[in-house]
C-alpha cells in the first residue's frame, strides 16, 4: 500500500482565499457564484473542483436517487426491468448489441415495453455502424422485427465515422474498418432513469464481462440531457429502414463517407457545441441546477464529452486539469480496461501530478482478446508491452512510492472496467468518481465518440457505496512489480513489440 503524508497546511484553513481566487479565475457571474459556494452541501464537495462547471453543464441531484450495481447480471436485470415498464421513451446507445439468448431477452423486454404502452412508447436506438453491421446475423437483423412491427414508435441510427472513406474503406475488411472511429457511447435510458456504464448490449455484458454501472432514478434534466445527445447524433447517422437498408436522416445532407468531409465535420461541430454550455452560454442547465440546488442536493453531475473528430475535447481537457490539479498526497484510484494511456495522460502522472495513484489494468487472462485466433489474439500482449512500457518509466523517474500498477484476475471473466475514483487527502472514502466509455487511451481520447460524467459527491452513503465499488475490484488485483515482466509467459515476442509501436494510436 502507498503510505499518504500530512499536509502543512490542511485545504480547508485555505477555504476563503481559494474560493474567492477560483470563482474569479473562471469568471463566474457575481449572481452564480454565491450560489456555488454559499450553501454547505456544495462547498463539501471538494472546492477545488468549482472550475469544472466552466468546462460542462452541471446537474445538481440527490445521493439517494443514485444506486451503484455491482455484476453484470444486475446489470441485465436492471436493464430489463427498466424495459418492460417504460411508458415515454427508452433511448439507448451501445456500440452494439449481440444477437445471442440473452440480447433476445433484453429485445424481448423492450417489446413488452411496447406492447404495455398502448403506442405511447417511443425507443431509440444509437449503435455504431461497422460494428453493428458486422456478420450475416448482426445488430440490424436483431433488431428488423421490431422496426416493422412498431414503425411509428422505434427506430436505430447507425452512427458511420466521416473519417472511414475512399480507399481506406475499400481496402479494410470487417473488424479492420472500426480501428478508424467509432460510435463508443453507452448511454441507457428509460423515462427518467439512466444506466451510465462502459458496457455493451451483449451477453459477456451481460453475465462475466465485469464492468461499472451507474443508476440515476428520477433524474429528468439529466436524461433529457443524454436523450438530446443521442438524438443529434443519429441525426448525423444513418437510418435503418425495414428492409434493412439504410437512409441518411431527413435534417442531414452529407453522406459520411462520399460526402465533404470538412462540411460533415463543421456542421457536426455546430450540432454538438450546445452540450459543452460554457459559463456564457450555460443557460436550462444551470437554471435547473439552481433549482435543485435550493433543494440541497448534495451531488453535482458533470457530462464529459469527446469527439475528437469534430473538435469536441471536452473530456480530454478536463481529465488532464482533474489529474494535474489533484491535491497533493490525494490518491486516484484509475482503472483501464484497455491500458494505453495518451502521452499527455503519462507525463502528466509522472511528472506533474502530486497525486498518489493506483492503476489497475487488465491481466492478459482477463484482456476480451484473450484466445482470440489470429493477429487478435496477439493483443493481450501488446497490452503487457504498454504496461512493461509505462511500469519502466514508473522506475525510471522514480515514482514507484507514488504510483503503483494492479492487475485484475477473475477466473474465466473479463475485464473491461474504466473510470476513476478520487480520495481527498486523508479521507478513507471518494468524494468523486468518473464514469462512462472512455477508457483514458489513444482510441478513446482521439478517435471514437465518447461520453462519461464526473459525479461530485459530499453524501457519505454515496461515497460508501463507491468506495465499496471500488474496494470489490481491486480485492481481485495483485500489485505488480518488475519480476512480473520476467516471467516466461509474460515474455512478449519482438514482432508484437515492432506491430504495437506502429498501431499504437488504434488501440
Amino acid at each position: 500500500m502507498m503510505a499518504k503524508t500530512s499536509l502543512l497546511l490542511h485545504p480547508e484553513k485555505l477555504w476563503g482565499i481559494f474560493s474567492g481566487l477560483t470563482a474569479y479565475a473562471i469568471q463566474i457571474p457575481i449572481s452564480i457564484a454565491p450560489n456555488l459556494y454559499e450553501k454547505k452541501t456544495m462547498k463539501e464537495c471538494s472546492h477545488h473542483l468549482a472550475w469544472l462547471s466552466d468546462y460542462s453543464p452541471e446537474f445538481s441531484v440527490s445521493s439517494r436517487n443514485i444506486q451503484i450495481l455491482q455484476e453484470p447480471s444486475d446489470f441485465f436485470e436492471k436493464l430489463k426491468d427498466l424495459s418492460r415498464t417504460a411508458t415515454k421513451r427508452i433511448t439507448l446507445a451501445s456500440l452494439y448489441i449481440g444477437n445471442g439468448a440473452l440480447e433476445k431477452e433484453l429485445i424481448s423486454s423492450i417489446n413488452e415495453g411496447l406492447q404495455n404502452s398502448n403506442g405511447g412508447l417511443q425507443v431509440k436506438i444509437l449503435l455504431d455502424y461497422t460494428r453493428g453491421s458486422r456478420g450475416k446475423e448482426n445488430s440490424r437483423t436483431l433488431l428488423l422485427p421490431l422496426l416493422n412491427h412498431y414503425p411509428s414508435q422505434f427506430n436505430v441510427s447507425l452512427y458511420h465515422t466521416p473519417k472511414l472513406r475512399g480507399l481506406i474503406k475499400w481496402i479494410l475488411p470487417d473488424r479492420w474498418n472500426e480501428t478508424i472511429g467509432l460510435s463508443h457511447l453507452k448511454v441507457y435510458l428509460f423515462d427518467d432513469t439512466l444506466i451510465l456504464s462502459g458496457a455493451n448490449l451483449s451477453d459477456q455484458y451481460f453475465s462475466n464481462r465485469q464492468d461499472r454501472y451507474v443508476v440515476f432514478n428520477d433524474c429528468k434534466e439529466l436524461c433529457d440531457y443524454f436523450d438530446d445527445l443521442v438524438s443529434t447524433i443519429s441525426s448525423m447517422s444513418f437510418l435503418l429502414k425495414p428492409d434493412n437498408s439504410v437512409i441518411l436522416h431527413s435534417d442531414w445532407n452529407i453522406h459520411p463517407s462520399e460526402g465533404s468531409f470538412k462540411e460533415f465535420v463543421t456542421k457536426a461541430n455546430k450540432y454538438l457545441q450546445k452540450f459543452i454550455c460554457p459559463v456564457k452560454n450555460r443557460s436550462i442547465h444551470l437554471n435547473n441546477c439552481m433549482e435543485h440546488g435550493s433543494k440541497k442536493s448534495d451531488t453535482l453531475v458533470y457530462p464529459l464529452l469527446q469527439m475528437h473528430t469534430f473538435n469536441i475535447r471536452q473530456d480530454e481537457q478536463v481529465v488532464e486539469k482533474f489529474l494535474r490539479l489533484a491535491e497533493p498526497n490525494s490518491c486516484i484510484k484509475l482503472a483501464s480496461g484497455y491500458f494505453n494511456l495518451t502521452n499527455h495522460y503519462m507525463s502528466i502522472i509522472l511528472k506533474s501530478s502530486k497525486a498518489l495513484y493506483s492503476l489497475l489494468v487488465a491481466s492478459p487472462k482477463v484482456n476480451g482478446f484473450y484466445g482470440a485466433s489470429g493477429v487478435s489474439g496477439a493483443i493481450p500482449m501488446a497490452y503487457t508491452h504498454i504496461a512493461k512500457t509505462f511500469f519502466s518509466k514508473v522506475l525510471n523517474y522514480r515514482q514507484q512510492n507514488r504510483i503503483e500498477l494492479r492487475e485484475y484476475e477473475r477466473s474465466d471473466w473479463t475485464f473491461h472496467v474504466k473510470g476513476l475514483w478520487y480520495y481527498k487527502p486523508d479521507e478513507t472514502l471518494p468524494s468523486v468518481t468518473f464514469i462512462g466509455s472512455p477508457n483514458f487511451g489513444y482510441r478513446s481520447v482521439y478517435k471514437d465518440l465518447e461520453a462519461q460524467v464526473a459525479i461530485v459527491t459530499s453524501s457519505k452513503d454515496l461515497q460508501l457505496q463507491l468506495h465499496n465499488e471500488q474496494q470489490r475490484l481491486y480485492d481481485r488485483t495483485t500489485v505488480i512489480d518488475k519480476s512480473l515482466f520476467d516471467r516466461p509467459d509474460r515474455k512478449v515476442s519482438l514482432w508484437v513489440k515492432l506491430v504495437t509501436f506502429f498501431i499504437r494510436d488504434f488501440f
